[in-house]
């Protein structure tokens, strides 16, 4: 933002078909206020409202609570510094104008022009991540929540062959997602077609869920479990849960296949993209994790200020809590879930790739830490080294990642 230039300031609350502006001046005085709808016409009539009041896009602070979208890109595009406030920090500036819990979409116009006008300086402008980043994250998000939806569908599958069908969970234990199990289920899908299914049927299955070796053996464990015994349900009940058993197979069959797609199109974006290289020597990031990693990161090189702020924003870092005698070390769990679960999982990954990695799960274990705090420490370990990588540039070392606990270590003994 141009320097000594007159500056105005924007809210912008936006709505699923329109957004309501106010604008400020830098004493707070308002300028204009206005609803615009959405798209094309709302755009370009905001354009010609803020143009009015601001000769140069550079002098136009915009606040909004969205970072994402054709709207935000637009104005983003159009040169103005937008800054995405999180709805909870606009709730708590709404009580600065009243503290009688009255909200309208007008009144948070007004408290987003005034938080970017008095408190812009502790918000993070909108990052200018490139095209190419911009498309992995919509991939890389697509694909999580891809995994999230076929998980619940999974869980409702376990629980009515629970119902109705426990001999298909002697089968298939919790492995209902293996192509084993879906295929075998598509063709079976109540225990009375179970048990009738010959160790022909069931091999013919299996070779059309795609198994190549021990088909026979497989064949045989699965009729013997399809056939064990268990207590029935009513005719007309089996055939009730069989249909929705064969729905649930149907839809989780299909996810999976769009799952490989997306993870095809996912892996040509980040392999493509300049910072894969450095991503992709890190212990426990591969193509997928590595894809979710650089898109919920972003590839603005401003856009943190060191590896605390890459901490602080995966929400790896821990947050203290102190009133007087009081003092807490907790979990953040305010943050970026789609980062938080991509950071825990490569925590996880590099444990067995990385002997740093895994002595410093190790040593805070033996604290008396539990899995997934251990974990978190070690997430947040491996954000600070991805920070140091992407800085100087360079490729991850072992040696150099770690060598200052060997070097702690050492003085210890």
């Amino acid at each position: 933002m141009t320097k000594g230039a007159e500056v105005i300031f924007v809210g912008d609350d936006w709505a699923e078909d329109h957004h309501d502006v106010e604008i400020l001046d830098e004493a707070g005085g308002c300028l204009a206020r206005r609803r615009f709808p959405e798209g094309v016409a709302g755009v370009g009539q905001l354009h010609a409202l803020i143009a009015e009041h601001a000769a140069d896009p550079a002098g136009v602070a915009v606040g909004i609570e969205t970072d994402r979208g054709l709207w935000v890109t637009s104005l983003v595009a159009a040169g103005y510094a937008v800054y995405a406030v999180n709805p909870k920090s606009v709730a708590r500036y709404r009580e600065r104008h009243a503290v009688s819990g009255a909200k309208s979409d007008p009144g948070d116009a007004k408290v987003l022009a005034d938080l970017v006008r008095t408190d812009r300086h502790v918000h993070r402008p909108v990052a200018g991540d490139s095209e190419e980043v911009e498309a992995v994250k919509v991939l890389a998000r697509a694909q999580q929540r891809l995994i999230w939806d076929r998980q619940r569908h999974l869980n409702n599958l376990r629980s009515t062959l629970r119902e109705f069908y426990p001999a298909a969970l002697v089968a298939f234990g919790t492995e209902l997602a293996h192509p084993d199990a879906l295929a075998v289920l598509g063709r079976a899908p109540t225990p009375a077609e179970g048990r009738k299914l010959s160790v022909s049927a069931i091999e013919a299955a299996l070779r059309r869920g795609g198994r190549r070796r021990n088909v026979e053996d497989r064949a045989r464990a699965v009729q013997h479990a399809l056939r064990s015994s268990q207590l029935d349900a009513a005719v007309g009940v089996s055939a009730a849960f069989g249909a929705t058993v064969r729905a649930s197979v149907a839809i989780v069959a299909e996810i999976t296949r769009q799952l490989g797609e997306l993870e095809a199109e996912m892996a040509k974006g980040f392999e493509s993209h300049p910072d894969a290289e450095i991503l992709g020597s890190l212990p426990g990031l591969g193509v997928v994790l590595g894809a979710r990693v650089l898109g919920e990161f972003g590839d603005d090189p401003n856009r943190y200020k060191d590896g605390r702020g890459r901490r602080n924003y995966a929400g790896t870092s821990p947050i203290t809590k102190a009133s007087g005698k009081k003092r807490a070390v907790v979990a953040r769990f305010v943050r970026n879930r789609h980062l938080a679960d991509a950071c825990y999982l490569w925590a996880f990954c590099a444990l067995t790739a990385s002997p740093g990695a895994r002595a410093l799960y190790d040593e805070h274990r033996a604290r008396g830490a539990g899995h997934s705090q251990a974990l978190r420490v070690l997430s947040n370990r491996l954000v600070g080294i991805l920070d140091g990588c992407l800085r100087h540039r360079c490729l991850y070392d072992e040696q150099v990642a770690w060598s200052h606990r060997s070097a702690a270590d050492a003085k210890a003994a």
